[in-house]
């Protein structure tokens, strides 16, 4: 996968919010994270071990010494520190999913997130210490042992629910965010054209002096059309069905313009008709392949549109057996296509990170667009 400035953003928002968001990125990337945060968190403990116990005339300027108790104490953080994401990380697959969590009451949050970086000190502490060169058994049998025990506990403690506050506050800035940038973007792509708008109007008034029954239909398609994209304005959450129905409106409103010229098959098995779906996500994929691939083509074509489970993974398909992604581009026809997908791509990522990717190929003939999400990711 390559690693670029977007993807690093995404990755480091993650684990960030480390609660209910889909895991961005490569793995690795997030053990990155990981050790950079022992890093910075040593070199406090570095400055402040010197405040507390360093000595001597020139103690602050013995470079080797700072060199030897960052190294000491970089060793003994990286092993908290990854005690505590590998504790996480079993947890995450066997039990505390990211749906399980979203369920959670404050205070259920607040034990999770504060008690397992508390195990994960008493686990990694002792583990690293042995590993920085220390010897565990004459600490513990020495006087102050207990004491330090106890003042270790207590600074995990607050330390967990200082950082776990400080990263809910963080998740709520970037959730606040999310939803502003897809708020904005679907407002974009549920913008009705005025051409499509004005054109299907145009059919209606000319289909009532000659074909009053026809007209009559292609209304209520149309009525049908508009009550669904403009209640899924009103939604921050959709479903499959939901959006395949709509998808249903918008083409059988364009068949009493096409008639013979369009047709469409949709396909969905019941899981992934329950699924959750930002709404108006599908629909442009939907309206790209109707006038980029067939209505441009005299003989027109057909669209399939099929929604499936596939593992762990929803998988929405929009497929035309039209003019494809290399037929050159006719004089006076609309543009937009790019920016339709452009802003698919960005909504995805507002909402699940790197975690849901579009592709768009060629499918001779015609063109396929996939859409890929999460199942985890997408549950509400």
């Amino acid at each position: 996968m390559k690693i670029d400035s977007q993807s690093l953003s995404a990755s480091m928002e993650a684990w960030i919010r480390n609660d209910d968001f889909e895991r961005a990125g490569p793995r690795w990337l997030q053990w990155v994270w990981t050790l950079l945060f022992a890093a910075v968190l040593a070199i406090f403990f570095t400055v402040l071990g010197f405040f507390a116990f360093g000595s001597g005339k020139g103690a602050w300027r013995n470079l080797a010494g700072w060199a030897e108790w960052y190294g000491k104490n970089f060793v003994v953080c990286l092993t908290v520190a990854s005690s505590i994401h590998l504790m996480f990380d079993i947890l995450r697959s066997w039990w505390a999913t990211p749906a399980r969590i979203r369920a959670w009451t404050g205070w259920q949050r607040t034990v999770f997130f504060a008690g397992v970086p508390m195990v994960g000190v008493v686990v990694g502490w002792p583990i690293g210490i042995a590993l920085a060169g220390g010897n565990i058994m004459r600490w513990l049998a020495s006087d102050q042992s207990q004491n330090i025990v106890v003042g270790t506990m207590l600074m995990t403690v607050m330390l967990s629910l200082v950082l776990h506050y400080w990263f809910s506050a963080k998740a709520q800035q970037f959730d606040a965010e999310r939803r502003a940038t897809e708020a904005q973007l679907r407002m974009l792509q549920a913008q009705i054209e005025p051409h499509f708008l004005f054109n299907t109007l145009a059919n209606v008034q000319s289909l009532m002096d000659h074909d009053p029954p026809k007209a009559k239909q292609m209304l209520t398609s149309f009525t049908d059309y508009l009550r669904a994209s403009l209640g899924s304005l009103r939604d921050d959450n959709s479903a499959v069905a939901q959006e395949l129905d709509l998808a249903q409106s918008y083409l059988q409103l364009l068949q009493g313009r096409m008639e013979d010229r369009l047709r469409f098959e949709i396909k969905a098995d019941t899981a992934a008709r329950r699924q959750p779906l930002p709404p108006l996500l599908l629909q442009p994929l939907v309206e790209n392949a109707v006038v980029h691939g067939l209505e441009p083509s005299i003989e027109g074509g057909t669209v399939r549109i099929t929604a499936r489970v596939d593992g762990q993974r929803l998988v929405l398909e929009v497929q035309d057996d039209g003019r494809g992604l290399d037929a050159p581009v006719r004089p006076g026809a609309r543009q937009g296509q790019g920016m339709a997908l452009d802003n698919i791509r960005q909504r995805l990522r507002a909402r699940y990170g790197l975690a849901a990717t579009l592709e768009v190929q060629a499918a001779h003939p015609g063109t396929l667009a996939r859409i890929t999400v999460p199942l985890q990711a997408a549950a509400i």
